[in-house]
């Protein structure tokens, strides 16, 4: 990795928007090591989606740099369910903090998109260049739709106003603090779920929506957050960057990986009846390798580790699946 930073976070207050979510808490824990004063912003204190609470906070906490984590998420039947909160959500927390950060002067921000944002036949591994050349995957559009705005408002903001603001497309995480709630929940969280709940209740058949040829990449938290950090440190460009393995796997293969894990010895059926969504979906790292940043943890092991952090918050995380009811 390289050695002298282009951006020092040593010294500087750093707010992380979104950090309860699976992204934001896992750059908590990161940043910790950086000798940064690190700011949060409770749901309680503001609204990301009322511009005027955003301001304020943004005016009173005088951040320098900021990462952008926070956003409505959520696997395909979220977001075919609730497509207006998806996109109107998306699109007022991204306008909101960027303004803001642009009006008081913020450093450096980083805005955290998705690989979802590439159209869904693109090339396959992905480049940044395929962005917006053919139409998205429907299943996703309107997440899709709000991060590409959000992004396009970094790059407007640079171009303009010559605002050091960079932008990430980061593969599909997964860990500690995921979402686990299956119909809300992205397909490991859920795949961890299902098959833990199978084997409690001694069931002998697993159910997997889909017809589990689709090919994926996977991308542990932790090393996700450590790839942002790289990337605020060492990254300036009006140009969008991947974040990835840049290795799939078919989802059938990684239902063997999770059932492994788990411990669930039944049987696994498909319900072909179910979206797959995009057929394939992997990103070209190319550009970040090229920097001197690669993913460390393999997939089997962020699995064991998500598993382990799942069994230990199962009262946590029935409390949230309450409250989200």
């Amino acid at each position: 990795m390289r050695e002298h930073a282009l951006y020092p976070l040593a010294g500087k207050r750093v707010w992380v928007a979104g950090d309860r979510g699976l992204v934001g808490s896992a750059l908590v824990r990161r940043l910790a090591s950086e000798d940064c004063d690190i700011l949060t912003s409770p749901r309680e204190c503001i609204d990301l989606r009322s511009s005027v609470q955003v301001d304020r906070w943004v005016r009173q906490a005088r951040p320098q740099a900021v990462f952008l984590a926070a956003a409505k998420v959520g696997g395909i039947y979220a977001n075919n369910m609730r497509p207006g909160e998806f996109i109107y959500d998306n699109l007022m927390i991204a306008a909101n903090v960027i303004d803001a950060a642009r009006r008081h002067h913020v450093e450096k921000l980083m805005f955290l998109g998705s690989t979802c944002i590439y159209p869904r036949l693109a090339p396959q591994p992905m480049p940044e260049s395929a962005l917006l050349t053919g139409p998205l995957e429907p299943t996703n559009q309107w997440y899709a739709v709000a991060k590409i705005a959000g992004l396009k408002l970094c790059e407007a903001y640079r171009q303009q106003y010559g605002c050091d603001f960079i932008s990430v497309m980061p593969t599909n995480l997964y860990g500690p603090g995921d979402n686990f709630d299956l119909l809300s929940s992205h397909v490991v969280p859920a795949l961890v779920a299902k098959a833990h709940h199978a084997k409690v209740d001694r069931k002998e058949t697993l159910v997997v929506w889909g017809s589990g040829e689709p090919l994926r990449e996977f991308l542990f938290v932790e090393d996700a957050a450590d790839g942002l950090v790289f990337l605020m440190k060492h990254y300036s460009s009006d140009q969008t960057i991947n974040l990835g393995t840049g290795s799939e796997i078919r989802i059938a293969d990684l239902v063997d990986v999770v059932a492994r894990v788990v411990g669930f010895a039944g049987t696994i059926c498909y319900d072909g009846s179910k979206p797959d969504g995009t057929p394939r979906k992997v990103t070209d790292v190319s550009r970040i390798n090229a920097l001197g940043w690669r993913a460390a943890t393999p997939l089997e092991e962020g699995i064991r580790r998500t598993y382990a952090w799942y069994t230990e918050h199962l009262d946590l995380i029935r409390e949230r699946e309450r409250k989200r009811a």
